[in-house]
């Protein structure tokens, strides 16, 4: 189950009693805008309402069931539920009823479903198995054991249409909130059940064992390896014959990760080796060992030369965990540099002594909180006249005097906040409507004011959402009817210093309007606090936890955690300093949420180390490939899974209504040797091809296509796309596809001489509605003879392509308008030889 990653300050949306009366209203829900040129031909998406992670994944009788993460109430995240669809060919779904839904006591979270064909757990009979799924059970308030993470169990005996809850739910709880995603399958060399299950935040998949589905036993655990820059999730593991062979049979861990994905944000990893029942064992070396090199400090002889500063490192580096803190690994030796003394609170630095750069990298291990060194930043209170601190608010309004409210926040104001970094006790926050949170939508507006200083500075936490944007959360300054400046949140709950320049408004009359228009669940609401009047613009708060390398006085190197306590490598190419004279420095200036940092290992090497993110391997190098789960009840030879095509970065903004979510094409899966070892192959399942129109393709042989793009007369909308490049002089050549008449829009694919495959969405449409959406997918393909073919798939908000015989899968979201359908070719840097086209329109 892919969790919203929260500040612990946030509030998460209310989860409402769900009773039959309910979801029988649902039609009745205030109508929403739809947007059909995004609604997917070929893949599956709800009819309406919120959809993440595909679960429980079975084919039993002739029919293949995709049970799904789905919100029945609205289409942001939330109460918690298993949406169900059904079909014969993997391409066409019918829905139906929501299958296990939320209670007031939980949240149903992701798991997988058995069919029990001996009837080991006594839910049906021989003759009538039961469909038996194992749940995560998200506890609520309500249940006295809030955030607690455990294993459940349901049953139906009518092929999946209703489900009974265990009346001995839960049958796995360990007490943790992080304990989740069951995978179950038969193991049939023991006659018995074994399940894969995670915990997320260390990084880890415990293996289990059951005669009966009901009573298990943990056998072994698997992890921390390879990526590890964000919480493990959805795990699967499944034997594969090795190039078809039936003698030669590996088994495949899929672990889905957020974030540290290999293209940013959600991703999905895999290793290969064995299993023997109780313990998989991946290929490959155990640990991984750097390039050798020097080592300038690996902190066992103490600081050793090494300065620290303030309180946050101590006078000694630590031995391992700290106190309070979650269990640190991937250090070497005995001791680290390691920050959380006082918990997050300490703040200081570590400084190397003088050494001279040598080599061509230096390689460290590095951990703790995610807070980058930004230009500009400062320490401290920046002063000013303080315009309004929330603190002394009108009874009535709950604001300060002359403000006014709009929208969903007429009658609510300021309340008393436990933010970070917030000034006093009070802050102005969107969240403040019961109920509703990131749905409430408005405006906080202030009384004008003559504007006498060049600077309106402010504290700013919530959601990222600028003007812009759909559905921005701002905080404006306006003047004469006219929004002059803004500036938004950080997707965070810790309070940073922001600025509006009023420097043209010196003498002017102006308001503040603190602006929520986001009814989303992807931290759709904005906190304001301490607006003051400056000559000096405030800039953001200093809050890195760094590794710095530092020459002639200045910061040329940086480098920070990835909100883990797991290190892992990080190198420097120092190749333009050879020579120079320089210093590290360890910097901890953040009291807040992960406000710490690890490093270990600083070595000089001739070669550089490579980080767990790119040792992985990773099933997909888009964006939009997360928490792939495979079938159970189909023969190993045609392995089959689906994945939840999105990203959490920006899941809870994209632009679809009545429905948001939708899954990837179902692909085959097979292994196949290479020279790196045995790699995934995936291919769409049968069912997409047969629905391909091969009398309606058309065909383009562009040749010598000069730098530029270069329209082909074809068009392509949900359709095969087959590409042949060959570069010529050309040092990258595609197509663009989803192109418009104007060539404003367009989604390119192409390749590069150094055997890169590209996917650029940075003008496929609407890319406005979050900043992290705009992005360019690169993923390793080999160049022979200066060729390259793959094939795209497209559909009306996606595109997935398969390169390298299926071995490299790229898969994005798009949202062009519907008119652009042109396909075009394109090279850069030369003359691209050949682009050879053919479109093969798909009309489920």
């Amino acid at each position: 189950m892919s969790v919203r990653t929260r500040s612990p300050l946030r509030r998460p949306l209310a989860v409402v009693p769900l009773v039959l009366a309910v979801l029988a209203a649902l039609g009745a829900a205030p109508a929403v805008a739809d947007t059909p040129q995004h609604r997917p031909a070929y893949h599956f998406s709800p009819s309406k309402n919120w959809m993440n992670d595909p679960n429980g994944l079975i084919f039993s009788k002739g029919v293949y069931h995709l049970f799904f993460q789905h919100n029945p109430l609205g289409n942001v995240w939330g109460n918690m539920s298993w949406g169900h669809a059904t079909s014969t060919d993997l391409v066409h779904w019918e829905e139906q009823p929501v299958a296990i839904p939320f209670d007031a006591n939980e949240g149903v979270f992701s798991g997988s479903v058995v069919i029990d064909k001996t009837n080991s757990s006594g839910f049906g009979t021989v003759t009538n198995p039961p469909l038996v799924a194992m749940y995560t059970s998200a506890y609520t308030a309500a249940s006295g054991r809030d955030g607690i993470q455990a294993q459940s169990l349901a049953y139906s005996n009518d092929d999946g249409q209703t489900w009974t809850k265990y009346s001995g739910n839960p049958v796995i709880d360990i007490g943790s909130r992080e304990f989740r995603d069951p995978k179950v399958f038969w193991y049939a060399p023991a006659k018995e059940w074994r399940m894969v299950s995670v915990i997320a935040n260390e990084h880890k998949v415990l293996i289990w064992r059951s005669a009966d589905l009901k009573q298990w036993t943990r056998l072994s655990a698997f992890g921390p390896r390879d990526a590890i820059g964000g919480a493990w999730e959805c795990p699967d593991l499944f034997p594969l014959a090795l190039d078809g062979d039936p003698g030669n049979v590996k088994w495949v861990m899929i672990v889905s990760l957020n974030p540290g994905g290999i293209a940013g944000g959600s991703g999905t990893q895999y290793f290969v080796g064995d299993f023997d029942g109780t313990t998989f064992t991946p290929d490959g070396p155990a640990s991984y060992q750097p390039p050798a090199g020097t080592l300038l400090q690996g902190f066992e002889n103490g600081y050793a030369g090494w300065t620290p500063t303030g309180t946050a490192f101590g006078s000694q580096p630590a031995s391992g965990t700290l106190p309070g803190q979650q269990p640190v690994s991937g250090y070497v030796g005995e001791h680290l540099a390691n920050s959380f003394i006082d918990f997050d609170g300490a703040q200081g630095e570590l400084t190397s002594p003088k050494f001279t750069i040598d080599q061509r990298y230096l390689n460290f291990l590095i951990g703790g909180g995610h807070h980058e060194a930004v230009a500009g930043a400062t320490q401290g209170d920046p002063g000013g006249e303080v315009f309004t601190d929330f603190e002394d608010l009108d009874p009535a309004t709950h604001l300060p005097a002359g403000w006014s409210a709009t929208g969903d926040f007429v009658g609510f104001g300021a309340t008393t906040s436990g933010l970070p970094y917030h000034q006093g006790d009070k802050v102005l926050d969107t969240c403040v409507v019961p109920d509703k949170c990131d749905l409430a939508v408005g405006t906080f507006v202030s009384p004008e004011f003559t504007v006498t200083k060049g600077y309106v500075n402010l504290l700013v936490a919530g959601g990222t959402h600028p003007a812009g944007t759909s559905g921005p959360t701002v905080v404006e300054l306006v003047s004469g009817g006219q929004v002059v400046g803004s500036v938004t949140g950080n997707n965070s709950g810790e309070m940073d210093w922001r600025h509006l320049d009023a420097r043209a408004l010196v003498g002017k009359q102006a308001r503040i309007v603190v602006r929520d228009d986001h009814s989303g669940g992807d931290w759709g609401h904005l906190m304001v606090d301490d607006i003051r009047f400056s000559d000096t613009a405030a800039g953001p708060r200093d809050t890195q936890t760094t590794v710095n390398l530092v020459v002639g006085g200045e910061v040329v190197r940086s480098s920070t955690g990835s909100d883990s306590e797991a290190l892992d490598w990080a190198a420097w190419d120092l190749s333009d300093l050879q020579g120079r004279t320089a210093q590290i420095t360890v910097v901890d200036h953040s009291s807040g949420g992960w406000g710490h940092i690890l490093a270990d290992q600083f070595m000089l090497a001739a070669a550089p180390a490579k980080s767990g993110t790119d040792r992985a391997s990773w099933v997909d190098f888009g964006r939009d490939n997360y928490a792939g789960v495979t079938f159970n009840g189909l023969p190993d030879n045609q392995r089959t899974t689906i994945s939840w095509m999105n990203n959490w970065q920006y899941a809870g903004d994209v632009p679809t209504d009545t429905w948001r979510g939708q899954m990837t094409m179902p692909r085959r899966l097979s292994l196949v040797t290479t020279e790196a070892g045995p790699r995934l192959r995936q291919t769409p399942v049968p069912g997409v091809d047969a629905v391909t129109v091969n009398r309606d393709k058309q065909q383009a042989k562009q040749r010598s296509v000069a730098a530029g793009v270069t329209p082909t007369g074809l068009a392509a909308t949900v359709a095969r796309v087959e590409v042949r490049v060959a570069l010529g002089s050309a040092s990258e050549a595609g197509v663009v596809l989803r192109r418009s008449a104007d060539g404003a829009v367009g989604t390119r694919i192409g390749v590069r001489r150094d055997g890169t495959l590209v996917v650029d969405r940075t003008r496929s449409g609407n890319v406005s509605f979050n900043p992290l959406f705009p992005s360019v997918e690169e993923a390793p393909v080999t160049v022979r003879d200066g060729e390259v073919t793959f094939t795209a798939y497209l559909d009306r908000s996606s595109v997935e392509v398969l390169a390298e015989d299926g071995q490299i899968s790229v898969t994005d979201l798009i949202y062009p308008p519907s008119a652009a359908t042109g396909v075009a070719a394109y090279a850069v840097g030369g003359t691209a030889k050949a682009v050879d086209i053919k479109v093969t329109p798909i009309r489920p």
